[in-house]
């Protein structure tokens, strides 16, 4: 049996991820895990999220992964370092691969990144950026009514939506960005809002499409890409399966099927090698 890609994400925007990997890599199956017992975790402290990144990743090992994606731009930027130091499966989060590809399109001119306020306090994405392009101009603008919004269901062509992306997004107008990096994985539902107040000169990068090219890259790399028939996603949450399922197809772009509530006392206290009892809801 193949072994699948584990993805973990705060709640919803991971699916973003797995939305672009499937489309990437059709054969691989996956294994999400979405923490929505403890989302969001854009607000808060560094360590707190590596603790619960890593927790994420004790989950995930129960499934054998051969490749893990930490799908969130806040447990990337405060907690890949740590992940990289303690487990032993190839990693990688969504900053490096959105500065990369952030540079390859700004031309020079400056670069602008919207994410949660965790994500800009930890400078994650402006340290990525000036490693590749040291003289690069970046501005960074935390937008924290953006997640909610987006997780209420408020969609791109909404009336508070449109206001708060104006108030966030009139600094990178002032700055004349070329290049701007939706810094975290709910934003590509805002795209068309985006790119509208911002006008067609502005290059927006979608980080979870730079991560599928990533792990494309490294598992060709490795010689562990699937090559046989269509693989399969496995969905695991913290708490609210119903609510995942509901909400989340709006961020996987299709129906979702049976999501697995991981109780409490399974997911916080087992051990990595004890399996989880799930309640599959469906």
């Amino acid at each position: 049996m193949s072994r699948p890609i584990g993805i973990f994400d705060s709640g919803l925007g991971g699916l973003t991820v797995v939305r672009a990997i499937r489309r990437r890599l059709p054969a691989e199956s996956i294994v999400y895990f979405g923490d929505t017992a403890r989302v969001p975790y854009g607000i808060k402290s560094g360590r707190t999220v590596t603790r619960f990144a890593i927790e994420d990743c004790e989950f995930l090992c129960r499934h054998d992964p051969k490749f893990i994606v930490a799908a969130c731009n806040t447990a990337s930027a405060a907690a890949l370092a740590a992940l990289e130091e303690r487990f032993t499966m190839p990693l990688c989060g969504v900053i490096e691969p959105g500065a990369a590809e952030a540079v390859r399109a700004g031309g020079g001119r400056p670069i602008g990144v919207i994410a949660t306020e965790a994500t800009v306090a930890s400078g994650a994405y402006r340290r990525a950026i000036l490693g590749l392009a040291p003289d690069a101009t970046v501005l960074e603008q935390a937008c924290p009514l953006l997640v909610p919004l987006v997780e209420e269901g408020r969609s791109a062509g909404d009336r508070i939506v449109r206001l708060a992306l104006r108030q966030y997004l009139a600094p990178m107008q002032q700055a004349e960005v070329a290049t701007l990096v939706l810094g975290c994985t709910h934003y590509p539902l805002l795209g068309d809002a985006i790119a509208d107040i911002l006008g067609p000169g502005v290059h927006l990068v979608d980080s979870a499409e730079a991560v599928a090219g990533e792990v494309a890259s490294r598992l060709a790399a490795d010689g562990a890409a699937e090559t046989g028939g269509p693989g399969d996603v496995r969905f695991f949450v913290s708490d609210n399966p119903q609510r995942f399922r509901d909400v989340g197809t709006r961020f996987l772009g299709e129906p979702i099927g049976p999501v697995s509530l991981v109780a409490p006392e399974d997911f916080f206290a087992a051990s990595p090698a004890t399996p989880a009892r799930a309640e599959d809801v469906s």
